[in-house]
């Protein structure tokens, strides 16, 4: 059966030494890792935080978080820069607690949430972006590979990205980085709006999926939205997936007028029931998808 873990930003962000009680916590509802973000320099005591997930019995895979300031996609020498040397910091990190993942938006660019408007690429741009991409992840690549860490490179959807935002172009960026330590993370979320179907997506995606975010189209709790759990299992038992998939339920349930979705707040109360509900529910639609006829 496929771990199934939890976000730290679930309950936190930062995320720090404050909540590691939060990691028993997370292991009495049911899941057996935590998605935790990588720690910004001096954030977090990475030996601290093993000896807290050690003493919990959770796993641990890491969310990269990129900026305008270290951005593989980028043609500014020193933001290109930072963006390869940050990936390397991020596999340090990983090495520390025990993870052999690191996924997330790793080409960089980010759009909305860095305050950077959709602009048009000119195919001269486009071309160049790729091949910076491709110079960084094979380069980082060769760093992760000799740590023993897997890079997960997720596409995004248009308004959070405007390099990666579909499997297939992920994909196309694979086959041209063409090394064993990078890899695919897929998240239901980000598919809703740019897959036709999210189990040709996963299927696309094959041996090569590494990391999967199991959330709803509104990243709600799921089973409370309109994601097709069933097709989503079925192609992940397809490819034979069984890596880890976490659950990313941080959006709350605040439907006033105004309230902006798009920005994380902390929960204002206690969900203990819901997280437990969904990890039930995810683990039971693998185990139940084995058994189908």
């Amino acid at each position: 059966m496929n771990p199934v873990g939890l976000i730290s930003m679930q309950y936190a962000r930062p995320f720090t030494a404050e909540h590691f009680p939060l990691f028993a916590k997370m292991r009495d509802h049911g899941y057996d890792f935590v998605e935790l973000l990588v720690p910004e320099v001096g954030e977090l005591d990475i030996a601290e935080a093993k000896k807290a997930l050690d003493d919990a019995g959770l796993g641990v895979v890491l969310a990269a978080r990129v900026n305008l300031q270290r951005n593989l996609s980028s043609a500014e020498t020193e933001a290109h820069r930072a963006g390869i040397d940050y990936l390397k910091y991020t596999v340090d990190c990983a090495a520390g607690l025990g993870a052999t993942i690191v996924g997330g938006p790793l080409t960089g660019n980010p759009l909305v949430f860095a305050g950077r408007p959709p602009q048009p690429v000119d195919e001269a741009e486009r071309l160049a972006r790729k091949d910076r991409c491709v110079r960084g992840l094979k380069e980082a690549g060769d760093y992760a590979a000799k740590a023993g860490v897997l890079l997960a490179v997720e596409p995004l959807n248009r308004f959070e990205s405007d390099v990666l935002c579909t499997t297939q172009q992920a994909m196309e960026l694979l086959d041209a980085v063409d090394h064993p330590a990078v890899k695919l993370m897929l998240d239901t979320f980000h598919m809703h709006m740019e897959e036709s179907s999210l189990g040709e997506a996963i299927r696309l995606g094959g041996d090569r999926l590494v990391h999967f975010q199991a959330n709803e189209n509104h990243r709600g709790f799921p089973g409370t939205g309109q994601t097709d759990w069933v097709e989503v299992c079925r192609a992940l038992h397809d490819v034979g997936y069984k890596g880890p998939i976490s659950l990313e339920p941080f959006r709350r349930t605040d439907d006033r007028f105004g309230v902006p979705f798009a920005q994380w707040r902390a929960p204002h109360e206690d969900e203990s029931d819901r997280l437990a509900a969904s990890s039930a529910f995810i683990k039971s639609h693998l185990l139940l998808t084995e058994y189908r006829r």
